[in-house]
């Protein structure tokens, strides 16, 4: 895929898009709406998407399954990037973080299998779990790595200092927090893997209805004959090379328009006027 966006090499290796895809709303049920995620799936990787993220937690791996479905065998390039550190209680039926070994290790087992591969590129803790050390959780990581189980491991959520504690135990790939054009409460730790050259993968990239409602976005786009979803979009991008944002939609549409971001150039003038909005 050729960008104004370009290309970002996770862990120094992996090269991927810029402007990947989140598949957490894609629904997994049963019959139409299945068939249009499927669809939706297909539709990114042809529209030349190489990085789709998905989670453990997202349907207790259903969410996995209707990639495989969808995506398998997958294209060269393709990236599905998965999360696991988030269980559901077998006495309540409710999800919390849960950063066992024992769990980890049977959630990266469960996504081998739902994702029909033998190896996951890229495998995220999806939390820091406050009642597992830090280093138990990421040592059973290093652990699924060293066995070719896990080829990069990254994190999500994650303060700096998280972060440098981390990389004590391991070697961390990416980091997985939320940042958007009117939320920047992790720009520390976005600096933080610029510095390193750690890929930084927003989740929630747009602030959904307020950059719409933001004057100053909805001007930016008039500008540009864009959408303000597009102009978040393009800012992202344009605010360090190690950022590759995951925009999320179930709707054909709106992924079209957040693939066309990454070819949104924004003037000098224009990214001094969104750099200096807060939320």
């Amino acid at each position: 895929m050729t960008t104004v966006a370009g290309t970002f090499r996770i862990g120094g290796d992996l090269e991927v898009g810029r402007l990947g895809f989140g598949a957490m709303h894609l629904p997994t049920g049963p019959g139409a709406d299945r068939a249009a995620a499927i669809a939706v799936a297909r539709l990114a990787v042809d529209l030349g998407v190489t990085l789709i993220d998905t989670a453990h937690l997202y349907g207790g791996g259903a969410n996995e399954e209707l990639l495989a479905e969808a995506l398998h065998p997958y294209a060269d390039g393709l990236l599905i990037t998965t999360k696991v550190g988030v269980a559901r209680s077998a006495d309540t039926g409710e999800w919390g973080l849960d950063g066992r070994p024992e769990v980890l290790r049977d959630q990266v087992e469960q996504a081998l299998r739902r994702l029909r591969v033998e190896r996951i590129e890229l495998l995220q803790l999806h939390r820091v779990d406050p009642a597992t050390p830090l280093a138990d959780q990421l040592g059973a990581l290093r652990d699924l790595r060293d066995e070719g189980k896990v080829a990069r491991i990254g994190l999500s959520e994650v303060s700096v200092d998280e972060l440098s504690l981390a990389r004590e135990t391991v070697d961390i790939a990416s980091v997985q927090n939320r940042y958007n054009l009117l939320d920047r409460e992790h720009e520390p730790v976005l600096a933080a893997c610029a510095a390193a050259g750690t890929a930084f993968l927003p989740w929630r990239p747009v602030a959904h209805g307020a950059a719409g409602a933001n004057t100053v976005v909805a001007e930016v786009a008039a500008e540009l004959g864009a959408t303000p979803t597009q102009v978040s979009l393009a800012w992202l991008l344009g605010r360090s090379p190690v950022v590759v944002p995951i925009p999320g939609t179930a709707d054909p549409v709106h992924l079209a328009e957040n693939v066309a971001a990454a070819r949104l150039n924004l003037s000098a003038p224009q990214r001094a006027r969104l750099d200096a909005l807060t939320a």
